[in-house]
């Protein structure tokens, strides 16, 4: 039997996806994602776990991609989807290139002996770009006495920093430890063996980052190690980039890096309705609530994701694209009803979410905050339950001809002088320091802030 022949036929069936969103992407990433359920085909957690690497929106100039190309194991294929109408053709393209052992037009990494930078290393703005090179925009920060690599800030963005440390412990396990890149539990446990190993390194050891040491809240001095978070973590809002420092598993800091800005001329996807009839555009009630429910969806399904609980996150998502597409409300209403019902009774979720990530109606109001986080006036859960209150109102209203008129968008007010995506950030990001880890993520995936928003149509 030609075993090895076969590998790529096998993988062609149903091959597990990694999908990434580039900034402005967001039509790109629903009309993939609503593909890649219509086939069957299962979401990758990481590229470890990927034969299929799709990126949906423009490469550009993306580094890190190279780097999620190299953690994948073969065999393996690359496409992107520039626009929404292209994922069927492009998903098509990937079956047909893993059954034939072609990769594609794959994004190259710097190679793993050459320091990043390095003169020679190329660059250019397409996905063959390298870290460093002229005109590349690649930020280099400069380490800290903690430990924190600019190089390692760089490479980490993607998730990879967390287990870049186990391939320093495993050697040959290096590659598949970059391209973990989702588990904090190994980055964290880790960087903090490392940290006790090595003494008193600071820095980082060929370019990999090393814990350091700080005071925690109690005022012990324990390892401290710096992670970048994102842009391509699953269930992580496209585009978002966060710093933290972790002692154990407790967010010691964490700071907001926006990515690349989205396109410019582009309406930001969720709030497109209100920017459009903002601009003059004739645009019915009824338009303007589908794409709120659908954005609601979006984000309880991404909430759920992340609290562990997949087929109701699932069905949020399989409830969105059939909004999107275009299913009549009267026909999607009962099953709309039974997922939020069933959510809001989960006596585990509340339980598990009570006193998370509180922001007062009063607070919210000072930091300029509209929307659902505003009127939630509590805590994680609060916010989610506002966001199901909201969905059941807007299935109902989907039929609305009459124009729109206000602004109100899925995360708040639209006209305001910053985008409310930039105004949950800034109100999410001082409760995360205390937070474990898995509550940091249950706190943010709570605001769902949108990375399109950051400089969208309408907004300097």
């Amino acid at each position: 039997m030609d075993l090895i022949g076969a590998l790529p036929r096998l993988a062609a069936r149903r091959p597990p996806v990694l999908l990434v969103t580039m900034p402005g992407a967001t039509r790109e990433r629903l009309a993939v994602e609503a593909e890649l359920t219509g086939r069957g085909w299962p979401s990758a957690p990481g590229p470890a776990a990927a034969a299929g690497l799709v990126v949906a929106g423009r490469a550009g100039g993306a580094q890190w991609l190279g780097d999620l190309w190299n953690g994948m194991p073969r065999p393996r294929a690359y496409v992107a989807v520039a626009h929404a109408g292209d994922a069927p053709h492009a998903l098509d393209l990937l079956g047909r290139l893993l059954s034939s052992g072609r990769e594609g037009d794959a994004p190259r990494a710097v190679s793993a002996g050459a320091p990043r930078g390095a003169p020679g290393q190329g660059g250019g703005d397409g996905p063959d770009h390298h870290p460093g090179a002229p005109g590349s925009g690649a930020r280099e920060t400069p380490g800290d006495e903690d430990g924190r690599s600019g190089r390692g800030g760089q490479e980490g963005r993607d998730g990879r920093g967390q287990a870049r440390g186990q391939g320093r412990g495993q050697g040959q396990g290096r590659k598949q430890g970059r391209a973990l890149g989702l588990g904090l539990g190994q980055g964290r446990g880790q960087g903090q063996g490392q940290g006790q190993g090595h003494g008193g390194h600071r820095g980082g050891v060929a370019g990999l980052p090393m814990a350091g040491r700080a005071d925690d809240r109690d005022g012990l001095r324990l390892d401290r190690l710096h992670l970048p978070l994102g842009p391509a973590l699953a269930d992580w809002p496209a585009g978002l980039v966060l710093d933290v420092a972790l002692q154990g598993d407790v967010l010691q800091s964490a700071e907001a890096h926006p990515w690349e800005a989205a396109p410019a001329g582009r309406y930001p996807f969720w709030g497109e309705p209100w920017l459009r009839a903002a601009g003059g555009e004739a645009v019915t009630r009824g338009a303007a609530e589908r794409r709120r429910c659908a954005s609601h969806l979006d984000s309880v399904g991404r909430f759920l994701a992340v609290s562990g609980w997949p087929r109701p996150a699932a069905r949020a998502r399989r409830l969105r694209d059939r909004l999107l597409q275009g299913a009549a409300a009267g026909e999607l209403a009962p099953e709309v009803l039974r997922l939020t019902r069933g959510v809001a009774r989960s006596r585990t979720l509340r339980w598990l979410t009570r006193g998370l990530g509180e922001l007062p109606a009063g607070r919210a109001r000072e930091l300029g905050v509209t929307g659902p986080a505003l009127a939630a006036d509590g805590d994680v859960h609060a916010r989610l339950r506002v966001w199901l209150g909201e969905i059941e109102r807007s299935v109902h209203g989907m039929d609305d001809p009459r124009a729109l008129t206000g602004v109100d968008g899925p995360r708040g007010r639209l006209d305001g002088p910053r985008p409310p995506s930039r105004l949950l950030l800034a109100a999410l990001l001082p409760l995360l320091p205390g937070a474990e880890f898995a509550c940091a993520r249950l706190i943010l995936a709570s605001f769902d802030p949108d990375p399109d928003e950051f400089a969208g149509a309408g907004h300097g």
